[in-house]
């Protein structure tokens, strides 16, 4: 072997061993806009990013990386929707893109993450939000895009990188909105890989990317068994779980606006937001205007026990376990399916029941809504608290009473509480404040937003930048 033959080997061979170790290779072998094909290679490459983006990039860098992302989705925001139902199979295409504008623009960024500052006689304190690290975030299959996008921008603005695990029953919404925003973070001069995802998202990787090490927080939209599995991992996580939102009305609420707007709130895109009206308690004394003015709205009023009974025995299954064949369908299909004839245009299928009914205690996910009727407000206080069943998620109350209206607000102890309004209005649609999809009852944070995913970090200076 000539002299020449040996270098050329020799520099080929440092050039793949700092290939190789670097990841490069196998990255590039196994990415796609930020889908990966094996949940290690994803957090690894998540990690290096994670290290670029926060040395080398300034706030005004991630400002910026935000703005492409903002345009770049709502340029495809169209698709987004129309992919959203067609691959999920669940929602309204109307409501989705609704759902995914409001999100794409009124998701906070780096103006969230106001610094705090105090000073006095002792020099001065300053406490900035600085990122985890690599985020690891699980997103359901009823907001889908519109949970990875929240979460994008959220955990973007405060430095972090993200690994999504999206629900296996949502994978192409979840890989395509990935795929815009990669493509975002790039055009805009951002590190390649801020945000990644697998191409086969499982149970199995989900487990592997709560576990791993490079980790350091987890996010969980979903429900009580996701999130409660995200806390079990001894890191820090919110979660953000299922709610089952009673709408209270009482006798002093203008009865024609709360039926039109719990209509509307209980019917956006299918009732698959975890916010919208899943029961109505109703005082008495209004409660047949307030179902004569419902049906109005374009429901079905179903009026007696054989139906009702029907639409039990398709929407639960011989266990009692809720059937998701019917979870954000139209009102026209469930009906059809239980053997009942309706208009094409009917958003919403109503009934009397029991407060013990399975439908005013299971969050069903689809536009069926049971009507209540309680002798006062304090009994239907008492109801709406004990159906609410300590998610703290979202409650509605229709009322001109103060009294009654802070007594409700107290007793609940939700983290959205909507008045007289449709429940939409608690994420900023139709009402003031941000919006966000991932709403973290079970753990506290809330409303989430950039600072949720910050780590607060205090720098103190004694004896100096005192002036007074």
């Amino acid at each position: 072997m000539s002299v020449e033959t040996m270098d050329i080997e020799k520099i080929v061979n440092i050039v793949l061993e700092k290939i190789n170790t670097e990841g490069y290779y196998e990255e590039r072998k196994s990415s796609n806009n930020g889908v990966f094909s094996d949940m290690n290679m994803a957090i690894e490459a998540a990690y290096r990013a994670q290290k670029i983006f926060f040395e080398d990039y300034s706030l005004e860098d991630r400002s910026r990386i935000i703005q492409a992302m903002r345009e770049d989705l709502m340029e495809n925001v169209e698709i987004l929707a129309k992919l959203g139902v067609n691959d999920t199979g669940m929602g309204r295409y109307e409501d989705k893109l609704v759902k995914n504008k409001l999100t794409i623009e009124k998701t906070p960024g780096v103006e969230d993450l106001k610094a705090e500052i105090y000073s006095g006689d002792l020099g001065l304190a300053l406490i900035e939000f600085s990122p985890y690290g690599v985020i690891g975030a699980i997103t359901p299959s009823t907001n889908p895009s519109e949970t990875v996008i929240c979460n994008s921008i959220g955990m973007i603005a405060a430095g972090n990188s993200v690994v999504f695990s999206p629900h296996p029953g949502a994978k192409n919404i979840s890989m395509k909105t990935i795929g815009i925003i990669n493509n975002s973070i790039k055009r805009a001069g951002g590190p390649e890989n801020l945000v990644v995802t697998v191409d086969d998202p499982s149970i199995e990787n989900a487990q592997k990317m709560m576990s791993h090490e490079k980790v350091k927080m987890i996010v969980a939209t979903g429900g009580p068994g996701v999130v409660k599995s995200a806390m079990s991992k001894g890191k820090k996580a919110i979660g953000a779980g299922a709610g089952n939102p009673p709408a209270l009305v009482d006798e002093t609420a203008d009865i024609e606006k709360a039926a039109k707007d719990i209509i509307d709130g209980c019917s956006f895109d299918n009732n698959l937001p975890c916010i919208a009206e899943k029961e109505v308690i109703v005082v008495e004394s209004v409660a047949d205007y307030l179902i004569f003015s419902m049906k109005k709205e374009n429901v079905y009023y179903l009026d007696n026990k054989k139906d009702i009974d029907n639409l039990v025995n398709i929407v639960f299954d011989k266990q009692g376990n809720l059937n998701r064949k019917y979870v954000g369908k139209d009102a026209k299909f469930i009906l059809n399916s239980a053997g009942i004839k309706c208009d094409e245009d009917v958003r919403v299928v109503i009934m009397e029941v029991e407060r013990n009914h399975p439908f005013v205690l299971e969050e069903l996910m689809m536009p069926i809504l049971p009507i209540v009727r309680v002798k006062d407000i304090g009994e239907g206080i008492n109801l709406a608290v004990s159906v609410e069943q300590g998610n703290r998620h979202t409650a509605v109350m229709h009322s001109k009473n103060i009294d009654n209206l802070t007594r409700f607000a107290r007793k609940v102890e939700t983290t959205i509480f909507v008045k007289n309004a449709p429940s939409f209005a608690g994420i900023g649609y139709g009402g003031e404040g941000y919006a966000t999809f991932t709403i973290a009852g079970p753990t506290g944070e809330g409303l989430t937003s950039a600072r949720s995913f910050a780590r607060k970090r205090k720098c103190s200076l004694v004896g100096g930048f005192s002036i007074k």
